[in-house]
């Protein structure tokens, strides 16, 4: 079966009717469903997110030409694996940004551009932004990142530096900042 899969897949490519391939992929806060198109990688979801209503929603807002095609997420899904364990500061990965508008895409393109055991606050991002006014605009922009952990939304704080919300829950958001080690590591 998984063969004739791989055919179709080959086969749906070939006659240039794939238009999003997907993969469920492994991690260590649960499963990420991983999106790609032509131009990119275009969605991962969060291991608290339906991934039918994320196949729907790409369906709907991409192309219903959506296919499970594992291999097409390889590199994506290595360098996750990779930066979970601690060994990639910086994902080298073509993005496809067209699930995101105007100023929200300016905000996640700065996001994008924060470095790796760093952070940013919201007031920031929205400044980088191009209105500095914008800072709960900006919080949304965080909210419907549809790309997180490779634009890196978790590295957006309160100005306080409180962590504020995260779309996998704030035990994820702390997790992957104490790895980035922006936060310490606390014991229990």
């Amino acid at each position: 079966m998984k063969a004739s899969l791989e055919c179709l897949t080959d086969r749906a490519a070939a006659e240039d009717l794939l238009d999003v391939a997907y993969a469920i992929a492994d991690s260590p806060f649960g499963p990420l469903l991983l999106a790609t198109t032509p131009r990119g990688l275009v969605k991962v979801s969060l291991p608290d997110y339906d991934p039918d209503e994320t196949l729907q929603d790409l369906a709907a807002r991409i192309s219903p030409r959506v296919l499970e095609a594992p291999a097409r997420l390889d590199e994506v899904q290595r360098q996750l694996d990779r930066y979970f364990e601690g060994r990639l500061r910086e994902f080298d990965l073509p993005l496809d940004w067209q699930l995101s508008k105007g100023f929200r895409r300016r905000a996640l393109r700065a996001i994008d551009r924060i470095p790796y055991g760093r952070t940013r606050s919201y007031t920031q991002i929205a400044a980088s932004a191009g209105n500095e006014r914008a800072v709960r605009a900006a919080g949304t922009a965080c909210g419907a990142n549809p790309i997180p952990i490779v634009v890196p939304c978790h590295r957006v704080l309160r100005s306080g530096g409180a962590l504020g919300g995260y779309g996998g829950g704030l035990p994820m958001k702390k997790a992957l900042l104490e790895m980035e080690g922006v936060l310490e590591r606390r014991p229990g």
